[in-house]
């Protein structure tokens, strides 16, 4: 039986790891933190500092714990955003945006960093996941095979955000690679240490997959189940007040990528009554009762999961790469 050669993909040079996109989300925003002090232990004791570019993005809501002082940064990566005139009376984050953006990018650039991987947390009891905008990003699908075999007691998700012909708009887009990894259940402007650990533990696994990468190892491929999303769902309202008139059914509340079935409880109303599930197919919910998508009209998102065969990678070897140049960069909290 004739074995397929791997796929050669350029080497990863450049690396980032954002936490604090959004400021209240605190296990990313305390794992940047405590490797930048790391860092200038190791500068101080003239180590060598750690190969990666970690990055608190949003300090000013950092500072608040709120998600964000002005508008939602993690929707601030478009091109007309990027590319729009600035101007002093902008929102902050837009001013972030365009900031990060030049400092990771620019967005769709050869000149951008290779790999950004922003840390996040929910309300949701979501355990581990991936949220890339491909279901075909090799690098980001290896990653996440690599950290279900690291940490096989970690229940974990690909989550793939079909976006078609609508344009990419978060942080991670930013990269030539990227995905969020999103951590929960924790509460905004909460660290758990159980759920910090679990982040810590997937980011330094990540690291390690990117280094065995670069030093020209061959990763074996194999099938990996994607969920895509096919849909947000909304809370009932009312028609006058757009108040929501209805809260997430008792039997499906933390059950995030259990599947739903038409016809199950989906609401109850504060009235008493029992909102079904009307959906055509079964499909699998998540972000079920995210605490920052009451702003955003979502109760839950809803995905169907497929099998995604990935192939055997290694790191390109027919051209001469550029020896590594990693930097280990950070930014004074404002």
């Amino acid at each position: 039986m004739e074995v397929d050669e791997p796929v050669g993909l350029p080497k990863l040079s450049r690396v980032a790891v954002c936490g604090g996109t959004h400021g209240d989300e605190l296990s990313g925003v305390y794992l940047v933190r405590e490797q930048l002090k790391q860092s200038k232990r190791k500068e101080a004791d003239h180590e060598e500092p750690t190969p990666v570019l970690m990055v608190l993005s949003n300090p000013r809501a950092t500072q608040q714990c709120r998600r964000y002082v002005d508008t939602d940064l993690n929707r601030c990566f478009t091109r007309s955003v990027l590319d729009g005139p600035t101007s002093d009376t902008d929102p902050y984050e837009i001013i972030r945006a365009k900031e990060l953006n030049a400092m990771l990018g620019p967005k769709g650039s050869r000149g951008a960093v290779d790999l950004i991987c922003d840390l996040h947390n929910t309300t949701a009891n979501m355990d581990l996941c991936f949220i890339a905008y491909s279901d075909c990003d090799w690098i980001s699908l290896h990653i996440f095979k690599h950290l279900q075999r690291q940490m096989p007691d970690t229940p974990m998700r690909f989550i793939h955000l079909d976006v078609s012909n609508k344009e990419s708009y978060s942080l991670d887009s930013v990269g030539k690679h990227g995905f969020a990894m999103e951590i929960g259940p924790q509460p905004h402007g909460v660290v758990r240490s159980n759920i910090y650990a679990t982040m810590k533990v997937g980011v330094q696994h990540m690291l390690d997959w990117i280094r065995h990468f670069n030093s020209g190892s061959v990763f074996d491929g194999g099938f990996v189940d994607v969920y895509t999303v096919v849909k947000n769902i909304d809370y009932p309202r009312d028609g006058e007040t757009h108040n929501i008139t209805a809260a997430i059914y008792p039997s499906l509340q933390d059950r995030d990528f259990c599947l739903l079935h038409p016809g199950d409880p989906l609401f109850q109303t504060f009235s008493g009554e029992t909102l079904r599930y009307k959906g055509r197919e079964p499909l699998y919910p998540f972000f079920i009762n995210e605490c920052a998508y009451y702003e955003k009209g979502i109760a839950l998102s809803l995905a169907r999961k497929k099998s995604v065969m990935i192939p055997a990678i290694r790191m390109q070897t027919d051209t001469e790469e550029r020896a590594c140049d990693w930097s280990f960069t950070s930014e004074e909290e404002e």
